[in-house]
């Protein structure tokens, strides 16, 4: 036997262990691909047809040759429709894999394998078989018959579908997965190249290249099995549900780096596109604002909690409810950290509008009567715990009924506004301002003692008679009456100390308005400026 046939046939054998290696060891690896089984059969049919073809090599006569030709074809028909199963597993279409359609895929190299077996009754796969002349050793040589043209056809119709399928996907997977796309193109692009070569006669002595051409492959597909992740699960069909998600994911390792996101992500989060995988989660936040950042900064990320944070975008403010989640592999090691954004601004906004709706005065913009007396009670009962002081003001527009009756209603509500507006510039932080009714407003005044509110009160008397509130028909002079009441007594209630302030508003009223007046257990004096 010559020794290039020798060194074939070795080559050939070592293909066939390699493909009975990658079957065992897709078979036991733990994996949530679907196309796990098309793939354990692609590889156990491919060890048949490589084992056979080396046996047919080693042959010495025609008879002997002829039997492992048709062991041979107990395994390769099946190679090719398996292959495409498992592609199309890879890129999202399972969907299309009914039994019919597996079924249909897998008739015709039954056929083949029916034809070869019982070729010499009828003579429509092979119409002849003889040996080469001007061999080292003895080798078979064919005249195809006309099946063999259909199991041809059908061959190279798989694989091209399945190549297709797989180019059809690159543009749109990450470049992280494409690696893998390129070892499976390749894994079926060289063994149809190989075919379309012996074929055309182009290859030594005529031999057929495909059973050495999978030796690389299946080195290619371990090495690829091993180091890439490959057929862990199908990247395609993850990207497809991973890709339509609405909210937005990014998946981080255990040192808190970027390893993936999908587009509705990118879609969130201003700079991230692939140049930010492998880069520090902070670094991804820290244009968002000190409420993003916060959350990855202040804990481990095991121990992150559910939050909303507000979230610079540009020049707007959105609001994400952020939830994360440990990634862990199916060996139960932690591998890092999902991390689900999802966008409540829509929520977070009307929850804010219907909150200024609750307690907000939609004419005047500061506190209603209803949200402002139930502040005021937490304030009171503050004061009494801590023995602090305490003062509330009522205030009244003077002649308010004129100014809508001379004016009309349009222009008395921009006086209402010009009172807010003064009395607003005089008003410290924590200080509670609302609206009390019609023309009236109420002043609650943290740590005020009497003195103190009604100094304030004076000020704010003389801002509003000295501001004029200019309007299109001319100017309007405003002023306002005050009464001024401060909680003396710890057992004192917000209704009691309101009629006070109520009281003392009346003797202002009463005594020629645009006055100050104090009440101090129902005494009602006037306060006159130092």
């Amino acid at each position: 036997m010559g020794s290039v046939i020798s060194n074939y046939i070795v080559i050939v054998s070592i293909s066939g262990v390699l493909s009975v290696l990658l079957a065992l060891f897709a078979y036991y690896k733990k994996t949530d691909f679907l196309g796990i089984r098309a793939f354990v059969i692609s590889s156990c049919t491919s060890a048949v047809y490589t084992f056979g073809f080396a046996l047919e090599l080693s042959g010495e006569t025609l008879e002997e040759m002829n039997f492992w030709i048709k062991v041979e074809y107990l395994g390769m028909p099946f190679i090719a429709p398996a292959s495409l199963i498992m592609v199309m597993h890879f890129v999202g279409l399972e969907s299309l894999i009914k039994k019919g359609m597996r079924a249909a895929l897998y008739i015709i190299p039954f056929i083949t394998t029916l034809m070869v077996w019982t070729n010499d009754y009828h003579h429509l796969f092979y119409k002849s078989i003889y040996l080469r002349d001007n061999t080292p050793s003895p080798l078979v040589d064919v005249v195809m018959g006309p099946w063999y043209i259909v199991h041809g056809s059908f061959t190279f119709g798989c694989l091209l579908a399945a190549i297709c399928f797989m180019l059809w996907q690159w543009n749109r997977m990450k470049r992280v997965y494409r690696r893998q796309i390129v070892t499976i193109l390749i894994g079926l692009s060289l063994p149809t190249l190989g075919s379309f070569l012996y074929l055309m006669g182009l290859t030594p002595y005529g031999m057929d290249p495909v059973p050495i051409i999978m030796s690389i492959t299946s080195t290619l597909y371990i090495w690829a099995i091993l180091s890439r992740g490959m057929l862990t699960a199908a990247p395609i069909a993850r990207e497809n549900l991973f890709e339509s998600m609405r909210d937005g994911v990014l998946v981080t390792d255990r040192s808190d780096m970027l390893v993936d996101y999908n587009r509705a992500a990118a879609d969130m989060i201003e700079g991230l596109n692939s140049s930010a995988i492998g880069k520090p989660l902070a670094q991804l936040f820290l244009n968002a604002g000190k409420d993003a950042l916060s959350y990855v900064m202040d804990a481990e990320p095991l121990l992150r909690e559910e939050r909303e944070v507000a979230w610079n975008k540009g020049d707007d403010i959105c609001y994400y409810q952020i939830r994360s989640s440990p990634v862990q592999k199916q060996e139960g090691y932690l591998a890092g950290q999902m991390i689900m954004l999802i966008d409540v601004t829509e929520r977070i906004l009307l929850q804010d509008k219907l909150r200024q709706l609750a307690t907000m005065d939609s004419l005047t913009g500061i506190y209603n009567r209803t949200y402002f007396l139930e502040l005021s009670r937490g304030l009171l009962v503050q004061a009494a715990s801590d023995r602090s002081s305490l003062s509330i003001i009522l205030l009244d527009v003077d002649f308010f009924k004129s100014i809508n009756d001379r004016f009309g209603h349009q222009y008395g509500d921009q006086a209402l506004q010009h009172i807010v507006q003064v009395c607003s510039r005089h008003l410290r932080e924590g200080d509670l301002f609302g609206r009390y009714g019609g023309e009236e407003f109420v002043i609650c005044l943290p740590d005020t003692s009497l003195k103190q509110a009604a100094q304030l009160c004076e000020t704010i008397r003389a801002d509003i008679e000295q501001s004029v509130l200019y309007t299109l028909i001319g100017s309007i002079n405003v002023t306002a009456s005050f009464g001024v009441v401060e909680a003396l007594s710890p057992e004192a209630t917000l209704e009691e100390l309101l009629s006070e302030a109520d009281h003392a508003l009346y003797s202002s009223k009463r005594n020629g308005r645009n006055a100050v007046h104090l009440s101090q257990r129902s005494e009602i004096t006037l306060f006159m400026p130092i």
